[in-house]
Formats: structure tokens, C-alpha cells, sequence
């Protein structure tokens, strides 16, 4: 299985998004360049029905233009810029680009692209793909397409903890995908002691952040060690390292 590993997992959040356009063919290249195991995405269903690469719910943080994408087509998307020569990928795009073993985290946005998704993923080795997203009701919609692929639940708030076990069967979760962002709201030990739980549910954990140096600060991800599985991580080369002097890969 491609996401079974003995050292620890590097995806590339939004490709390599502290030194290249965020969510760029040339960020997803400069990620496994820089020794990433995969790149972490996000998706979004356009007017015309085109699954394009995008985080935000519109392109005015990261274009020279403005909209919101949902009520644009595909042809539209392409005249905006990204920097750096970039423009607005497709997911097809991203699998035309990348080696067929590259793991691949694609994060649903909008509930509305799963059924385009599940199919554009089917064509492309699922088995080195994670669907994942912090909406319930798209990761419900994507399994009515696809049961088999592996999914991640993004957690952002301590309300849906509870619900995890319940998700984990109705969903057939592989993953919680817990923000660093928890240790500086609710602590390091109750953060480490939900983590801890999640795993005795046979739940494996994926570590980001929006902030990188929440991994170092006090030593964090040093001290979580032997709790997850994978970290997206946005400064690929900076996280490859750390994780080598912890002997983690």
C-alpha cells in the first residue's frame, strides 16, 4: 500500500507554497523535487463543471483577478495569473504532471466536484490517493462514488471529535488530519492525549498547520513522535530535515 510507510510521510501543502505560487503545477513539481513523498491540493468544481486547484472559495488572494470560481468557466479560470508564469491548474492536469507512485491528498472543498472527482481519481492508481475534507456531508457525497479510496477527516473544531468513532464506520475513515494549530488553543498534553485516542480506534493521524513553526516550537512535533503517520508540511525541505534528525526518515 502506497500510504503504508516505516518512516514518516511528507506531503507538500498546497505543493510547495513557502517558496512557489500555492496551489501550481511549479509548486507541485519544486515539492517532489525537494524530496516530498506527495503534495496536498484542494478542489473546486468550476461554472462549466471542470474540477480546477484552488483553496479559497474565490481567486482574489492568489490571482490578478477576481471571482468566485463556482460561477466561472474553466476558459475564464485560465486568464488569471498566479505568479511565476502560473495559471489555474486542473486536477487532470496535476496527474498529467506527476509520476504515477507520487501520493497525492486531495482536499474537497466543495461538496458539489465529488462526483467528478471520484471519477477523474478512478483513472489515475487511487491507491495513492486521500480524499479528505473538514465538510462530513462532501466526504458523504464522495462515498457514494467511491468506497474504497483512502479518507481523511480534517478536524478544525473540538465539537466533532466526539463524532469520530460513528465517522470513522460510516465513512470507512483511514485518517484524522489534526491541526498543530490545536496545541496552542487547547494545550500539548490534551491535544497529545485526543491523538492518543484517536489511534486506539485504529485511526492513523496526518499532522498540518497553516503555521510551519508550530512543528518546532517546544519541540512539538519532536515530542509527538511515534503518533503520526504523515505531515503536510508548507517549507518541504525544512520539515525533511527536522524529521531526519528525529530519525523519522
Amino acid at each position: 500500500m502506497y500510504w503504508k510507510r516505516n518512516d514518516v510521510i511528507v506531503l507538500g501543502h498546497r505543493g510547495y507554497m513557502s517558496r512557489y505560487p500555492e496551489n501550481t503545477l511549479l509548486a507541485f513539481q519544486k515539492a517532489l523535487e525537494a524530496g516530498a513523498d506527495g503534495i496536498e491540493l484542494d478542489v473546486w468544481l468550476t461554472r462549466d463543471g471542470n474540477v480546477i486547484i484552488m483553496h479559497d472559495e474565490t481567486i482574489d488572494r492568489t490571482s490578478n483577478m477576481r471571482g468566485r470560481q463556482k460561477g466561472m468557466t474553466l476558459e475564464e479560470l485560465k486568464k488569471a495569473e498566479l505568479g511565476m508564469g502560473q495559471r489555474i491548474p486542473t486536477l487532470e492536469e496535476v496527474f498529467g504532471l506527476l509520476p504515477k507512485n507520487v501520493l497525492v491528498n486531495i482536499e474537497l472543498k466543495d461538496p458539489d466536484a465529488a462526483e467528478k472527482v471520484a471519477g477523474i481519481v478512478r483513472e489515475n492508481n487511487p491507491e495513492r490517493i486521500m480524499i479528505s475534507s473538514f465538510h462530513i456531508e462532501a466526504l458523504r457525497r464522495y462515498r457514494k462514488y467511491d468506497r474504497d479510496t483512502i479518507m481523511g477527516l480534517l478536524i478544525d473544531r473540538e465539537d466533532i471529535v466526539p463524532l469520530i468513532p460513528k465517522l470513522k464506520e460510516e465513512l470507512n475513515l483511514w485518517s484524522v488530519n489534526v491541526p498543530m494549530e490545536a496545541i496552542p488553543i487547547i494545550g500539548f498534553e490534551r491535544t497529545a492525549k485526543a491523538i492518543a485516542w484517536a489511534r486506539s480506534l485504529d485511526l492513523r493521524v496526518v499532522l498540518w498547520t497553516e503555521n510551519d513553526e508550530l512543528f518546532y516550537t517546544n519541540d512539538n512535533l519532536a515530542r509527538l513522535k511515534g503518533m503520526f503517520e504523515v505531515v503536510i508540511a508548507n517549507d518541504v525541505e525544512r520539515i525533511i530535515e527536522y524529521l531526519k534528525e528525529l530519525g523519522l526518515r
